[in-house]
């Protein structure tokens, strides 16, 4: 592994070109403003209303934790019955990252919050029926605060490259292979898109200040620079983020008791995502509906986690509701708005309501243990959301 490093770093030197001008140009604008619109042309919402695989014999859809992000509810839903025609059971509320967002009379959120028992940050996914969050003051508050405060990791990152906060930036190279010609190749394009957020904050969405505008707005350059170099600056990015995200202070989040006490007064339904991000929460015994046990980048210990919840469950007796079964297709359609050729291959090929594990024969035993199937819990999750 020694050996690579220096042939890595040869090759980032003959990838950069020699001068690369730290003056905005017009294209630079162009590209800009095209990476932070959420304004979508023909091309894109044909790519919304046209889901790849069509799927007639499922007849029982939820979907409880996906992300709209910027795409009109009118073409996910077209999106939605054409995947699934002949669906009769449905269940899909929308969780856009600490965003209230609402989709046939239900409404959701995921919302990140901080467990001071094991230190470490924790995301939630709320459901309720759309008039429980009508006069739903406080957690909109709550909401709001978070919502700017994970937005402001954007400016960390930027700030960790035109700062420039060596150590950071050291220990990405370290990680990548990335050399001087390649973290000033890197460093002179962030620089601008600082210079042009400075310029247009009042007039950006605020839908668009996230992580993935250096991405977009990177993926963007590769007509000019081609796809070598922008590919290797990309791993470098997502190194310097990650080690953002990882820096990120913790305490400024609501505790995940507080947000829990705040949704259930609202009446809320609660359920827990991510669970091999999470295991901690397993054994800490929050107020919930269930678990997530199964996700597109969380799929290896399904079987193991639906046996859990039914031990759970088979423990509690009526003293408590039982802890229902969720499966999370974390899907995010703006990914699906971009250019394929461009498009993060894996968040790209989710779809709500896709959760292939409810047909797994080899988890189906452990849920038929558990007496849990698509339909019986849109059936039972109703029932709580309505109460």
């Amino acid at each position: 592994m020694k050996s690579a490093r220096p042939q890595i770093r040869m090759e980032c030197i003959s990838l950069v070109p020699k001068k690369v001008s730290e003056e905005i140009t017009e294209s630079d604008n162009e590209i800009f403003f095209k990476v932070v619109s959420t304004d979508l042309d023909a091309g894109q919402k044909s790519q919304i209303i046209t889901p790849p695989r069509i799927f007639p014999k499922q007849e029982a859809v939820i979907a409880v934790h996906w992300h709209p992000e910027f795409v009109p509810m009118n073409l996910i839903s077209q999106r939605i019955n054409t995947m699934f025609p002949n669906k009769i059971n449905e269940l899909i509320i929308p969780t856009q990252h600490n965003q209230l967002v609402s989709y046939k009379g239900y409404t959701g959120v995921e919302v990140d919050c901080y467990s001071e028992e094991f230190n470490q940050k924790v995301q939630l996914l709320l459901h309720f029926e759309d008039s429980k969050v009508e006069n739903a003051v406080v957690l909109k508050e709550m909401l709001e605060h978070t919502f700017k405060y994970r937005s402001s990791q954007l400016l960390d990152f930027i700030h960790t490259i035109t700062g420039p906060a060596e150590d950071r930036l050291e220990a990405a190279a370290k990680e990548t292979g990335a050399n001087d010609s390649l973290i000033h190749f890197v460093q002179v394009y962030v620089k601008k898109v600082e210079r042009l957020l400075d310029k247009y904050a009042s007039v950006i969405p605020e839908q668009s200040i996230k992580n993935k505008l250096l991405r977009n707005f990177f993926d963007s350059l590769r007509p000019e620079y081609g796809n070598a170099l922008i590919d290797r600056s990309q791993i470098f990015l997502n190194a310097v983020k990650l080690i953002v995200k990882a820096d990120f202070p913790l305490n400024y989040f609501y505790r995940t008791s507080e947000v829990t006490e705040e949704a259930r007064s609202l009446g809320a339904g609660i359920v827990i995502p991510h669970p091999e991000q999470f295991w901690p929460v397993l054994l800490a015994e929050y107020d919930v509906d269930g678990y997530e046990v199964w996700n597109p980048q969380s799929r290896r210990y399904t079987e193991f986690l639906i046996s859990v919840l039914n031990k759970k469950n088979s423990r509690t007796g009526l003293s408590r509701r039982k802890l229902l079964v969720f499966m999370g297709d974390d899907t995010h359609l703006g990914e699906k708005t971009r250019d394929p050729e461009v498009q993060d291959q894996e968040k790209g090929s989710r779809e709500i309501g896709l959760q292939p594990a409810w047909d797994d024969l080899n988890i189906q035993k452990t849920l038929i243990m558990g007496n849990f199937d698509r339909k019986k819990v849109i059936e039972e999750y109703k029932s709580r959301l309505g109460k």
